[in-house]
């Protein structure tokens, strides 16, 4: 206590003078601590010799960890997710100084989707904003991007069945998982509601801020577009519509911000997937992803998914989806806690193989490591 009050009594008689110096000292070392992360980065890069690309030097799990041990070492007065950014924007502009990863995403530019990518690479990465989930998939597996973000489900809209399917035809791996927070705000040049007759957006975002939009524009149209940073672009020169978007697709497209967080339900979140070529190493705290498919008949669900429960495995979703194999028959998309190379999950995939007629693990990666940030944090579906 008697410590507490004479740092207390030395902080008081500090000039703001004095202050301000030794936070210019502290920003010099942070600097330069940054700088020599840089040359050690550096050096990791040329101890793994010429590699082709980018993404042959980046490693998810690796990443992942280092930032669990952020989060872990934080003890404020930052909070968890901020520090979390700070780190990522480090580690981003690191592995790019000599070639960025590119990443495709569900664009164009302003989308949460795009969103979704700086909150996990960080903005040192090119992003390569598409028009649809199927070309997303399509830059990946022609490696035009070294890794694509998609959007895989919403907390209140549930699955996006697109992203599923197209699984099945696909040899693409899941490499990681993104969790935001989603704000919808309603955008447009008109000066009061009464003036708006159209509200476009995406079908999602629509149907995310249904009561609001039943309450408050109970007569205009709703319109949906491929995406809410198109809705942005198509209403900034029409003063009698309004677009469902982000603050950034504001900011972007120059459209006023007339109402903020206009979703119906204040913890509406999406969770996001990072798909590459490659499935990834154990990082520690890990979850697979499965497609599996058996023969039908009572119990057949139960006999598939008995050796996870044989291994006290704790599956986190379970989807169903219909197989292209004949009518009624489906193919099974489940999330499991573990890595597939390791036990027990190593042991209960060997089991369920002798169970299904399809086993395919679609990727085991890191768990998010930042959750769902706090509200005050802008993201897209």
């Amino acid at each position: 206590m008697e410590n507490n009050k004479k740092e207390a009594d030395s902080g008081k008689q500090k000039s703001l003078g004095e202050v301000r110096q030794e936070i210019d000292a502290l920003d010099a070392k942070i600097q330069a601590l940054i700088s020599d992360r840089a040359r050690l980065a550096g050096i990791v890069r040329q101890s793994k010799g010429k590699l082709d690309n980018a993404v042959d030097y980046y490693r998810p799990e690796r990443e992942a960890q280092v930032l669990r041990a952020v989060r872990e070492r934080n003890q404020g007065p930052i909070s968890d997710a901020e520090m979390l950014r700070l780190f990522r924007e480090i580690m981003s502009v690191c592995l790019a100084q000599q070639e960025p990863l590119k990443v495709a995403y569900l664009g164009p530019e302003g989308t949460f989707t795009q969103q979704a990518v700086n909150q996990h690479f960080g903005h040192s990465v090119q992003a390569l904003g598409v028009t649809g989930i199927d070309d997303v998939f399509t830059q990946v597996e022609s490696a035009e991007a070294d890794f694509g973000v998609v959007p895989v489900e919403n907390s209140n809209q549930g699955i996006v069945s697109h992203t599923l399917d197209r699984f099945v035809d696909s040899d693409l791996k899941i490499c990681g998982e993104i969790e935001m927070a989603i704000h919808h705000n309603l955008l447009s040049q008109a000066k009061s509601l009464a003036q708006i007759e159209r509200v476009y957006s995406h079908q999602q975002s629509l149907s995310q801020c249904r009561n609001w939009i039943r309450q408050h524009l109970p007569l205009a149209e709703c319109i949906a577009v491929s995406s809410n940073a198109e809705a942005a672009r198509r209403v900034r020169h029409s003063p009698d519509a309004a677009a469902i978007s982000s603050k950034s697709a504001a900011d972007i497209y120059g459209v006023p911000l007339l109402f903020a967080r206009i979703e119906d339900r204040a913890d509406n979140a999406t969770r996001f997937l990072v798909i590459g070529r490659q499935l990834l190493t154990p990082s520690g705290d890990d979850k697979t992803s499965l497609l599996l498919a058996g023969d039908e008949g009572p119990g057949a669900l139960h006999s598939l998914l008995s050796p996870l429960a044989n291994h006290s495995l704790n599956m986190s979703r379970i989807e169903s989806r219909p197989a292209s194999t004949g009518r009624w028959s489906y193919v099974f998309y489940i999330d499991v806690d573990g890595h597939a190379e390791t036990e027990p999950l190593k042991s209960a995939l060997l089991e369920m193989q002798k169970q299904a007629s399809l086993t395919r693990v679609l990727g085991s990666y890191p768990k998010a490591v930042s959750n769902r940030l706090t509200a005050n944090t802008e993201a897209d579906d």
